[in-house]
């Protein structure tokens, strides 16, 4: 049985993501860690959570890093701020504990890219290259299961990513022509901490972070490609709906892309292909991303919904957890 810590569990994600770690057969959930200063240690997590009463019913922790890790856990979950993960994995990974980072601290290879997007100066630039990026879908278990540091991709990406991905490998697509991602989040995905311009009452679709978003390098450098990325925030609580426009190249046509995205995604129980555009409605509270495609005039145009918290977060690290112990993909998560 697997020992497994969850730092940042007050947080939405990391609340979701213990629910879900509660779950596992082969898990046992030993830590709920926050912050020293966080307002929540030493509260029953399903005080903050209703819908986990009888769950999840631990006390929250609170903890300063790998010196406050009790010395029997297997494996820890970060769902903390990026400067909080990329100061405490170093220490951890001495310590022989097997790191599963949900920020962003460790997605880019260039410090230099990821210090103009992120605003701070990366002090551990081997650890961005040993680093292994994890889409589930288009991770090699090998490399997972021989991963120490996993950086699991961010919620806008991972819509975006399952998207495009397989038209690219599969060069369906004309890449002179950038693709356009249009993607629309509920508020869940700003975090629990309050701020007006995230506030429920404040909030009206709207576009923001254009052309300056921290998810717009994560997107190009794990496609490979160049992309215009706009994403907006949207008065609903959780999910993604990213809208991707690109160019065919010549001759090629709706047949060609459903038989590359049958072939992608055979055996992958996460990602539904759909004869109509997804909604956000069907995958709130899922672990699925749904795909629907309509081509037309050399253009395509592909839907893809995910939950931001599920799919674009907590569920998605359980599933690499899954693909990095040899677990059914779906355990815990079907």
């Amino acid at each position: 049985m697997l020992k497994a810590a969850v730092a940042g569990a007050s947080g939405y994600a990391g609340a979701v993501l213990c629910g879900l770690l509660r779950r596992h057969p082969e898990v046992e959930l030993r830590y709920l860690l926050v912050s020293e200063r966080s307002e929540d240690k030493e509260k029953p997590l399903s005080t903050l959570y209703g819908n986990l009463a009888g769950v999840v019913d631990d006390r929250l922790t609170a903890w300063r890093g790998a010196e406050d890790l009790p010395s029997d856990t297997d494996l820890i979950f970060l769902c903390t701020d990026h400067k909080v993960s990329h100061d405490v994995v170093p220490g951890l990974l001495k310590r022989g504990v097997r790191v599963f980072d949900l920020s962003g601290a460790f997605r880019l290879h260039d410090p230099q890219v990821f210090e103009r997007y992120y605003g701070f100066a990366h002090e551990h630039p081997q650890l961005l290259q040993e680093a292994v990026y994890a889409l589930a879908e288009f991770s090699e278990p090998k490399c997972l299961q021989q991963a120490r540091l996993l950086a699991l991709p961010g919620c806008y990406p991972t819509a975006s990513q399952l998207a495009l991905k397989p038209l690219l490998q599969d060069s369906l697509l004309d890449t002179d022509f950038m693709p356009v991602i249009n993607a629309v989040s509920g508020v869940s995905g700003a975090g629990r901490k309050a701020k007006l311009t995230s506030s429920f009452c404040e909030v009206s679709l709207n576009a923001y972070g254009v052309f300056t978003h921290r998810h717009l390098p994560e997107i190009c450098e794990h496609l490979k490609q160049e992309v215009i990325f706009t994403p907006h925030l949207g008065n609903f609580k959780r999910g993604i709906l990213a809208t991707v426009t690109a160019r065919l190249k010549a001759g090629v046509g709706k047949g060609e892309v459903t038989e590359c995205y049958q072939r992608a995604y055979a055996g992958r129980p996460l990602v539904r292909l759909k004869d109509t555009m997804p909604k956000v409605q069907d995958v709130q509270g899922t672990a699925y991303c749904d795909l629907g495609w309509a081509c037309d005039r050399g253009h395509i145009v592909i839907c893809s919904a995910i939950d931001n918290l599920m799919k674009g977060a907590a569920a998605q690290a359980v599933q690499i957890m899954n693909l990095c112990y040899g677990f059914p993909e779906g355990t815990a998560l079907l």
